[in-house]
């Protein structure tokens, strides 16, 4: 008796269901899928590429530049007495400028009219005066003040010294520069503070904590982190900014330099080896301040980022670990045996 079901045969089941069909064209996995193309990209990375290798070669053979001269004066003595006066010049004007930049800001961020007025004037005057302009000012310091002496405000006198001696050249810089710097770091501190929350003094103050403790063990190791980064930018622009002091006949790098090109007319490789002692120390600054960051970001990073000297010995660690496993000798696999009837 004839089934009361049919069923169609297998030639007549619906297309793109069956197995081996081919999917339908708006079935995603018929779409072909290709990667973008970035052609102006590859254009701008190719012009760099030739722009930079032009330079390059540019350096190595075009015979201005004197790479022999270059070599005879980077490590020279005159040179290198050069570049640590530009040190001292930068490390006294870095330690004091802050350290009475820290007393402005703290005053500025004080009840006290008087002491509001007083650091923001002075803040408003030394950064509108050029570096240059209070360098010379302080430099005829002489001229103005003949004598600098200890007594009675608005009365006499009981000892006093000639402006000449107590401050000479080298002085009358780390003054300039102290003070020019103090202004800016005054506002470098004061903006570090005021990222700190306001709830971590109050909190300290109803623990009875005292405020100068508040301000060293609370306040300034939180502002720290919102500092360094534009205290650091600030040092390395001081540094290049010692150069400034060459109008006061000061040995540092840039006069040196100038002195000596002035002599023999090698204006160019003697321009690359203050350029290149420039780099050098502007480098290890910038290294510092990336340590001396991490140390603070502690807090706030449990776990920091590895440095680079780290990632460099992981992947030194890498590399030799897959060249061991590479030189251990290869151990063939036992094939198992076949089992007999054990009829």
């Amino acid at each position: 008796m004839p089934s009361t079901t049919d069923t169609a045969p297998p030639s007549a089941a619906t297309p793109g269901t069956g197995l081996g069909a081919p999917p339908a064209p708006d079935d995603p996995a018929s779409l072909k899928v290709v990667p973008a193309r970035h052609y102006a990209r590859w254009a701008a990375a190719v012009a760099v590429i030739v722009l930079v290798a032009q330079f390059v070669h540019g350096l190595a053979t075009n015979p201005v530049w004197e790479w022999g001269v270059f070599s005879d004066y980077v490590l020279s003595e005159t040179i290198v007495q050069a570049v640590w006066v530009t040190l001292q010049l930068t490390a006294y004007a870095t330690v004091l400028g802050f350290l009475l930049g820290t007393v402005l800001a703290f005053m500025r961020l004080s009840r006290s009219p008087v002491l509001q007025t007083v650091a923001w004037t002075y803040i408003w005057i030394f950064r509108s005066i050029p570096m240059i302009v209070q360098l010379v000012f302080w430099f005829n310091l002489s001229a103005l003040y003949e004598e600098l002496g200890l007594g009675i405000p608005f009365g006499p006198v009981f000892w006093s010294v000639d402006s000449n001696s107590i401050i000479g050249t080298m002085g009358a810089a780390i003054i300039g520069l102290t003070l020019h710097q103090a202004a800016y770091a005054a506002e470098i501190v004061r903006g570090g503070v005021i990222a700190v929350d306001h709830g971590q003094l109050e909190a300290a103050a109803a623990l009875g904590i005292p405020r100068l403790r508040q301000i060293r063990r609370i306040v300034l190791p939180q502002a720290m982190r919102a500092i360094l980064p534009t205290a650091g930018n600030e040092i390395i622009g001081l540094l290049k900014g010692t150069s400034v002091v060459y109008v006061m006949s000061i040995g540092e790098l840039f006069y040196q330099v100038q002195v000596i090109y002035g002599r023999n007319g090698r204006v160019i490789p003697l321009l690359l080896v203050a350029t290149a002692w420039y780099v050098v120390l502007t480098s290890l600054l910038s290294v510092a301040q990336y340590y001396v960051e991490r140390r603070y970001a502690r807090g706030a990073n449990r776990t920091p980022p590895p440095t680079p000297l780290q990632r460099a010995r992981r992947f030194v660690r890498t590399l030799r670990a897959a060249a061991a496993q590479r030189n251990q000798p290869v151990v063939p696999l036992k094939t198992p045996g076949v089992l007999g009837d054990s009829r």
